[in-house]
């Protein structure tokens, strides 16, 4: 779906600012345009306002650790996310969404999102979690049996 379920989305609830994981940042009083550079002069602006450095300001914001966009090139991509799809969803308290691809919340508070491009053969994970140790599990998984 990317760029345009966004740029829709947005148009239907007003909103102010869409992002995507793959740095693509959408601004409502910029027609709702894919701008990397009104985001980074926002920045910009941000840390010119006060003293601390820009980890410091966005430490506050990441309490998640993410594994970043991974893509797999795969062959079937619908069957690949079937698989991942049934794999989880019977497991108690695991919550599946199918908006935008597939989208796993996991008890624990880990969640990801497997998306197949509309461009490429490929399919696109993302992985947040609540620690380091428990996003590279829930990646691997993930991928081992994407990969497979």
């Amino acid at each position: 779906m990317g760029h345009s379920f966004i740029k829709e989305e947005m148009a239907r609830t007003d909103a102010v600012f869409g992002g995507e994981h793959s740095a693509h940042y959408y601004f409502r009083d910029f027609w709702r345009a894919d701008t990397g550079m009104l985001a980074a002069m926002h920045v910009l602006a941000a840390l010119g306002e006060q003293s601390r450095p820009l980890s410091e300001l966005t430490a506050a914001y990441s309490r998640y650790a993410a594994s970043g966009e991974i893509n797999s090139t795969v062959a079937d991509a619908p069957a690949k996310m079937a698989e991942v799809r049934d794999a989880f969803e019977e497991q108690d308290g695991v919550t599946v969404d199918e908006l935008d691809g597939l989208t796993v919340e996991l008890p624990d508070g880990a969640w990801f999102n497997l998306r197949a491009s509309n461009t490429e053969p490929l399919l696109r994970l993302n992985v947040e979690a609540p620690d380091e140790a428990r996003m590279t599990d829930v990646r691997n998984r993930v991928l081992e049996m994407v990969r497979a």
